[in-house]
């Protein structure tokens, strides 16, 4: 019985020591098995990796060569033909176009402040142009617009659109100029301006002139010579604004005759008008120099022609806000003083007839009665040649008003009727 408990004593310890081996094999073998699976998920994940960057370089690369005339600053996905509006190597256009924004929200908020206002406008001589004021607006609000066309590229919608617009625009602009110095003459030398239907039916006949010729300039040039829009010489640019420069120098004229005249308070507005028409003549000699003859000896015609439109464009524009808009509008809502209410205590002033005064005004019955019992010590008094005081002898006869207290026509009326009473240092009535 020893021998055979001894036996599967070893025995078991054999089986024990097979099944430690067969684990230890099994452990190693999944150990293997864990890194190649390891091994395989970070060899797929590399793959994936390299795929997406390799995908994200591709469509940089197709969009740089798809957007390759786009510049710094620019989205990709942007038309080539708006680049100039935030091209960041070339500054001036975001320049340009941020400066025409302003003066377009400027003119838009004197706008409103016009329409805002204009029910509290009595005055007729302030009334009359405010139409003649919304025309002006608009064609400035019209200049800061066109310099957009001139920023981005052209073709041949935008060149038709710079060619039509640009004179009608600047016509608009000079025919209310003209027309507001017609009538600034009027009230400084008459005191009285025609009627604000006249003003602005003068404005609009003097533009439909520039309609006319820019229709038939375009109509010449591009549909019967069958030219492109956009191929045409400064030259020619230049001679179809003749008209235009005829009514900025009649502006200018004009203005100076309103700094001559007797009614002086109106003479301001003349002034800003005189120093809107002078400053837009040196922007008008600049830019066709420029446009002329400067570009082309520097040349830079073809960079600088467009930049030398647009800013032309929004410096008379901002030239009418600044010297013309803002100075009329204030003159327009302010408030005019009551010039016709007499001031009864200026002794500068003239007095007033009593004759003209007792017709217009009944004076009471009371007053009258008075005034004809004075009338009568009046007269008793020249027929005794004067009057006797016991301590002061014989007294020569006085003047009327001098010994009694007569109230003015003035002081009735100022006193709601009532006949005043004399004042405690008067002593008059002491000396009867």
């Amino acid at each position: 019985m020893l021998g055979g408990s001894g036996f599967e004593a070893r025995a078991g310890a054999h089986w024990a020591g097979a099944t430690t081996a067969q684990q230890r094999c099994d452990t190693t073998e999944g150990y293997w098995k864990h890194q190649r699976y390891r091994t395989k998920e970070v060899e797929r994940k590399m793959r994936t990796h390299q795929a997406l960057a390799f995908l994200l370089l591709f469509m940089i690369a197709s969009g740089a060569s798809e957007n390759s005339s786009t510049s710094r600053g620019c989205g990709l996905d942007l038309l080539p033909q708006y680049v100039s509006l935030c091209d960041l190597d070339t500054i001036w256009g975001i320049v340009v176009e941020a400066v025409a924004g302003a003066g377009a929200l400027i003119t838009l908020l004197l706008m409103l402040i016009l329409l805002v206002r204009l029910p509290f406008i009595k005055d007729k001589e302030k009334k009359d142009p405010l139409g003649l004021h919304f025309l002006f607006l608009l064609g400035t609000l019209g200049l800061f617009g066109l310099t957009f066309a001139f920023i981005i590229r052209e073709n041949e919608t935008i060149c038709s659109v710079r060619r039509f617009l640009w004179g009608i625009l600047f016509a608009l602009c000079f025919s209310c100029l003209l027309s507001q110095a017609w009538r600034v003459r009027n009230l400084v030398r008459q005191g009285r301006s025609p009627s604000g239907w006249h003003l602005v039916g003068a404005a609009l006949c003097l533009t439909l002139v520039q309609v006319i010729i820019a229709v038939e300039w375009l109509v010449l040039t591009v549909l019967r010579d069958s030219k492109p829009a956009c191929a045409y010489e400064p030259m020619d640019f230049t001679m179809a604004l003749i008209y235009d420069m005829v009514l900025l120098v009649g502006a200018l004229g004009l203005a100076l005759f309103t700094l001559c005249g007797k009614f002086k308070k109106w003479k301001q507005n003349g002034a800003c008008i005189l120093l809107t028409a002078f400053f837009s003549v040196l922007i008008w000699v600049a830019w066709m120099t420029m446009y002329l003859f400067g570009n082309s000896e520097l040349q830079q015609a073809d960079a600088w022609d467009d930049p030398t439109l647009a800013i032309t464009l929004v410096a008379s524009g901002w030239v009418f806000i600044i010297f013309h808009s803002i100075p009329e509008i204030h003159c327009t809502i302010l408030p005019s003083p009551q010039e016709n209410t007499p001031n009864y205590f200026d002794t500068s002033q003239p007095r007033m007839q009593e004759t003209a005064f007792d017709e217009d005004v009944q004076l009471p019955r009371t007053y009258m009665e008075n005034k004809a019992f004075s009338m009568d010590e009046h007269n008793a008094a020249l027929r005794t040649a004067g009057f006797r005081n016991g301590s002061l002898g014989n007294r020569p006869s006085a003047p009327f008003r001098s010994n009694v207290y007569q109230p003015t026509e003035m002081a009735v009326v100022l006193n709601g009727g009532t006949i005043p009473t004399a004042p405690p240092s008067y002593t008059g009535r002491h000396f009867w």
